[in-house]
C-alpha cells in the first residue's frame, strides 16, 4: 500500500506550508492559540488511549461516497448543514482529539466569531470541494489555519486563510509582490491548497490524515516518520508517527471541529447561521484599475472593497495582474460594465516611478503631465534631490488633493507625535474623520470624541489636534493596522536582532522598543520576542 510513500521519501522536499508554529500571531481569535499552556501540557504527557483499537487506524483513505455526492444535489437551508451532510472522517476517540474537543466545545463564542468571519467566503469554498469531490472536512481547515483571517500571518511567513509560505505559495502559483500577494487572494489561495491537498493525497496512497499532516510540517517530515515506523515494524497511521508538537495538535483539532458541527446540539452549541446561497462572484478585468475607482463604480467603501479582495496590498491592482475582484453578485457585472465603457488612462490615477539616471523632479514633472510640487507633496520631499532606483508616487490628472494626502500618508511622514506613555497628539490630515481614525488606533468612536469634548457629528479640519488614549500596548507600538499583525517570535540557535530585523523589515530599534531589551545584550534560543508585521513588506 506504501509503495509510493517509500518511493517519495527519497526525493521528497520539503514544501510543507509549516503552518499552526509553536508561536503564532498573538489575535485572541487565532486558530493558533486555542489551546492554552495547562492544556497543551497535559496533550504532551498524554498518552494515546482508546478502548476501541479501530482508532489506532487511519481509515480516512476512501474517497467521498456516491451517498455522499448525491447529497450534495439537495437543498439545504444554511452552509453548516450542508457541511454537516458531507463529513465522512471517523473521530477516534483518544485523548488528543478530545483535548481539541473540550477546548472547542467550551468557546462557542469563539466558533462563532470565526463563523461571522468565514460567511464571505465559505460558500464558495464548500462549492470549489464540491466540484472536485474531496471530502468536506477540508472547507474547515482554514478554522485550524488562520480562524478565517485572509491577513492572519505566522512567524514562519505563513499567510492568508491556507498559510502558505512564501516558496510553496511561488510553487503553486500565487504571486507576490509590492502590489498584490496571492497567498490572501481568497479565489487564488484556494484554489492553490486544493490542488496542494489533492497532490498530498495522492503522494500519500490516498490516506487524507497523513496528507492534512504533510500540508502542515511539510510531506519529507511526515514520509520520514511513516519511514521510520515501517522499518521498526511499527504501525505507520497518523496516531503512531512521531511528528513536531505542533501537527501531533494539527489534525485532531480538524477532526474536533468536524465532530462539534457534525452533531453541536450534543455540545448544546448553536452554530451561527451562514445561509446557503452564493452572494459573490468572481470578475476579472482587463488591465489595472484604482480599488478606489472600482468601489465607487459599485457604490461600495473601499474597506468593504478591499475585505472581500484582500491579496491587493496597495491602492491598485498590479500592473501585471490579477485584476480580479470578488464582489457581491448584483455588483459584479455592474463594474465589467462600468470599467468597459471608461477609457483606459481614467483607469489609474496613481503610477509607481523607478527613479533612472539623469532624472530630475521637473523631468518626471514634465513627463507624467503633473507638477513638481504635487510630486514633491505625495512623496514627502523638502528638495529636489532624487536617488536613481528609488521609486516615486507619481499621481495621475485624475488624482485629488484628498488622495494624494492619502498616499503620502503611507509613507515616511510621521504625523503623530508622542507625549506621554499612555496618550499622544494626532495631528488631523486632509479627508479624515473619527470613524477613519478610530480605526486606525484600534480605539472607538465614542471614546474619541470624549477625549477631546467633542460631537460624533462635529466636522474636523486638517491641522487639528487630537488626543488619542492608549493601552500600554498600543504606546508601545503595538497598535494593528489593516496589514499588520503583532506576532510572537522564539528566538532559534544562531539568530540575532540584526537577522531577526532583516526577516521581518522591521528596525532593531523597534525590536529594542517593543521587548525592552538591549542589543548589547545576546538573544538566548528559546527568548520570545514580540513584533509588530507589515503582512506586506515582507
Amino acid at each position: 500500500m506504501y509503495k509510493k510513500t517509500m518511493a517519495f521519501i527519497a526525493c521528497s522536499v520539503m514544501m510543507g506550508c509549516q503552518h499552526l508554529p509553536v508561536i503564532q500571531q498573538t489575535d485572541s481569535e487565532s486558530a493558533q492559540n486555542t489551546t492554552n499552556k495547562e492544556v497543551q501540557d497535559s496533550f504532551i504527557a498524554a498518552e494515546v488511549q482508546s478502548d476501541n483499537l479501530a482508532s489506532f487506524f487511519d481509515v480516512t483513505n476512501s474517497e467521498p461516497s456516491h451517498k455522499a455526492q448525491e447529497q450534495n444535489t439537495q437543498i439545504y437551508g444554511d452552509v453548516w448543514t450542508r457541511i454537516q451532510a458531507q463529513l465522512h472522517f471517523p473521530i477516534p476517540e483518544n485523548r488528543r482529539l478530545q483535548i481539541q474537543r473540550a477546548w472547542y466545545a467550551k468557546h462557542p463564542e469563539y466558533l462563532n466569531r470565526v463563523a461571522k468571519r468565514a460567511e464571505p467566503f465559505l460558500y464558495y469554498i464548500v462549492e470549489e470541494i464540491e466540484k472536485r469531490g474531496l471530502p468536506m472536512e477540508l472547507a474547515l481547515l482554514p478554522i485550524v489555519e488562520s480562524a478565517f483571517d485572509p491577513h492572519a500571518h505566522s512567524h514562519v511567513n505563513a499567510s492568508g486563510l491556507w498559510q502558505f509560505v512564501p516558496a510553496t505559495a511561488t510553487h503553486f502559483g500565487l504571486a507576490q509582490n509590492w502590489w498584490y500577494d496571492g497567498r490572501r487572494d481568497v479565489v487564488a489561495a484556494t484554489k492553490a491548497a486544493l490542488d496542494y491537498l489533492e497532490r498530498l493525497n495522492k503522494q500519500f496512497d490516498g490516506n487524507w490524515l497523513h496528507a492534512l499532516a504533510a500540508y502542515n510540517s511539510g510531506e519529507g517530515r511526515v514520509a520520514r516518520a511513516i519511514q521510520k515506523n515501517y522499518r521498526a515494524g511499527e504501525n505507520i497511521d497518523y496516531w503512531s508517527l512521531e511528528l513536531p508538537r505542533e501537527t501531533d495538535a494539527y489534525v485532531p483539532k480538524l477532526l474536533a471541529l468536524a465532530d462539534i458541527i457534525k452533531r453541536p446540539h450534543k455540545f448544546d452549541l448553536a452554530l451561527y447561521r451562514i445561509p446557503n446561497v452564493q452572494t459573490l462572484e468572481v470578475v476579472e478585468l482587463e488591465q489595472q484599475i484604482d480599488l478606489s475607482l472600482a468601489a465607487n463604480l459599485v457604490g461600495m467603501t473601499i474597506d468593504d472593497l478591499k475585505a472581500l479582495n484582500p491579496g491587493y496590498n496597495r491602492w491598485a491592482t498590479s500592473p501585471e495582474g490579477p485584476h480580479r475582484f470578488l464582489l457581491p453578485i448584483e455588483k459584479a457585472e455592474v463594474l465589467a460594465n462600468k470599467v468597459k465603457a471608461l477609457p483606459s488612462e481614467q483607469l489609474v490615477t496613481w503610477t509607481r516611478y523607478q527613479i533612472k539616471r539623469g532624472d530630475s523632479l521637473s523631468i518626471i514633472a514634465q513627463k507624467y503631465k503633473t507638477t513638481i510640487d504635487v510630486i514633491r507633496k505625495a512623496n514627502h520631499i523638502k528638495g529636489n534631490n532624487i536617488r536613481a532606483g528609488s521609486y516615486l508616487m507619481i499621481p495621475g490628472q485624475g488624482a485629488n488633493d484628498n488622495q494624494i494626502a492619502q498616499i503620502a500618508s503611507q509613507g515616511e511622514p510621521q504625523t503623530v507625535t508622542q507625549t506621554t506613555p499612555s496618550q499622544i497628539e494626532y495631528t488631523v490630515q486632509s479627508g479624515d474623520n473619527f470613524w477613519e481614525i478610530s480605526k486606525k488606533y484600534n480605539i472607538s468612536v465614542k471614546d474619541l470624541v470624549k477625549w477631546n469634548n467633542l460631537s460624533s457629528n462635529q466636522a474636523i479640519f486638517p491641522g487639528q489636534t487630537l488626543i488619542i488614549k492608549q493601552s500600554d500596548e498600543q504606546a508601545a507600538g503595538f497598535a494593528q493596522g489593516e496589514t499588520t499583525r503583532k506576532v510572537k517570535y522564539k528566538v532559534r540557535k544562531g539568530d540575532s536582532l540584526a537577522r531577526i530585523a532583516q526577516k521581518f523589515n522591521v528596525s532593531i530599534r523597534d525590536i529594542e522598543n517593543w521587548n525592552k531589551i538591549n542589543r548589547r545584550k545576546y538573544l538566548q534560543p528559546g527568548q520570545v520576542l514580540a513584533l509588530l508585521v507589515d503582512i506586506t513588506q515582507i
